[in-house]
């Protein structure tokens, strides 16, 4: 187990994705600035109305875009690995826990489902018409790596990142990418109809 500092948000940070955060709060910026001076992960953890998640994501600073003279500051995080909080720890202005690794259950991921996954994202990123890099199917990441790139509701990325089996994270992320392109197509044909109703009633 190991002693880190915690920075409860209402986001979810997965595996390999970047975030921009500003950091406002004097305990935070005590324990941004204290990461950056010792080259130090913080925890990121999930937390809502429902209070805070137990499983979260190692974040690193990666980039500090601004400093401002009141102290507060924009920067970059990228997430790294899963841990589980065993319990809190007291002393310090923020919040700090003893955690442990989230570790994978193992089992063999099915290539085929590495497929779907990766070309319900390429489906999605050609209507969204974003550019993006072509997915590596035989990344062991794959599923993060793909649901870093999708604006997805925090309560989905949380249950994905609980996920103990990569070929259950994936299965999970092909849903959610179908679900997020099924959306996307509705949207645009409701957005189409408005604007054919309203050039009947110009």
């Amino acid at each position: 187990m190991e002693e880190i500092g915690l920075f409860p948000l209402g986001i979810v940070l997965v595996p390999t994705e970047r975030v921009p955060l500003h950091i406002f709060e004097p305990r935070y910026r005590e324990l941004i600035r204290e990461c950056l001076e010792h080259e130090l992960e913080f925890g990121l953890v999930y937390a809502d109305e429902d209070g805070v998640r137990e499983l979260g994501t190692r974040a690193r600073v990666t980039e500090v875009i601004e400093q401002l003279e009141d102290g507060r500051l924009n920067i970059v995080v990228e997430g790294g690995d899963r841990f589980r909080v065993e319990r809190l720890t007291r002393g310090r202005s923020f919040l700090t826990a003893m955690v442990d690794a989230v570790i994978d259950d193992g089992g063999e991921v099915d290539p085929a489902t590495a497929g779907r996954a990766a070309g319900s994202f390429r489906a999605l990123a050609a209507l969204a018409e974003a550019e993006v890099e072509d997915p590596d199917e035989t990344s062991g990441q794959l599923s993060f790596e793909l649901a870093a790139q999708v604006e997805l509701a925090p309560e989905a990325k949380q249950e994905l990142l609980e996920l103990r089996s990569e070929q259950l994270r994936l299965e999970f992320v092909v849903e959610l990418l179908d679900a997020a392109r099924a959306t996307l197509i509705a949207t645009r044909e409701l957005g189409d109809r408005a604007k054919k109703n309203g050039s009947r009633l110009s």
